[in-house]
C-alpha cells in the first residue's frame, strides 16, 4: 500500500456496513494510523486490492497467524460485494501460498455467511472459536 491509498482506505474503513462484523467504523485519524501500522511498514499485514482499472477497492489481509499458519482475509468496498473479488483473492492466495507449507486460517464472525461459504468452497474447515470469531483452517498435506 502507499499513501495514495489513504482516502479510498478511509472510505472503506469508515463505512458502517463494511465494518459491521469487524470493529467500529474508523475515524480519519484511526484509518491513517492503520495504514502506517499495517500497510506501510517493513512487513505489511495488508495489501491493496485493485479492480481491472487499477482503482483501489479494498485490501487483503495476509500475515502470520501462529507458528504454523498464515491468516487470510479481505475487506472490500460495499459496492464491490458479490462480484467475486473475495473468492478470487482466496483462490489466488490459496494457490500461491501452497509451497510455503503453512496452513491458512480465515477468521470471521458467525454471522458472516458469505465469508464462511468462500472458506468452505476452497477447502477450509471449521476448527474452533477464538474471541467470538469462527476459525476456518486449510490444512496442508
Amino acid at each position: 500500500m502507499t499513501t495514495e491509498d489513504f482516502f479510498p482506505l478511509y472510505h472503506v474503513l469508515s463505512d458502517p456496513e463494511v465494518m459491521e462484523y469487524l470493529e467500529p467504523p474508523f475515524s480519519m485519524e484511526a484509518a491513517k494510523q492503520f495504514l502506517y501500522k499495517a500497510g506501510i511498514c517493513e512487513t505489511p499485514l495488508i495489501w491493496a486490492v485493485e479492480d481491472a482499472r487499477k482503482v483501489f477497492i479494498g485490501y487483503v489481509i495476509y500475515h502470520t497467524y501462529d507458528e504454523t499458519s498464515m491468516e487470510l482475509g479481505w475487506v472490500l468496498e460495499r459496492k464491490e460485494w458479490g462480484k467475486g473479488y473475495a473468492s478470487a483473492i482466496t483462490k489466488v492466495v490459496t494457490e500461491e501460498s501452497g509451497s510455503s507449507g503453512k496452513e491458512l486460517v480465515i477468521e470471521c464472525s458467525p454471522e458472516q455467511k458469505a465469508t464462511k461459504r468462500i472458506a468452505q468452497k476452497y477447502g477450509f474447515q471449521f476448527c474452533s472459536v477464538v474471541n467470538g470469531c469462527e476459525v476456518y483452517r486449510l490444512r496442508r498435506k
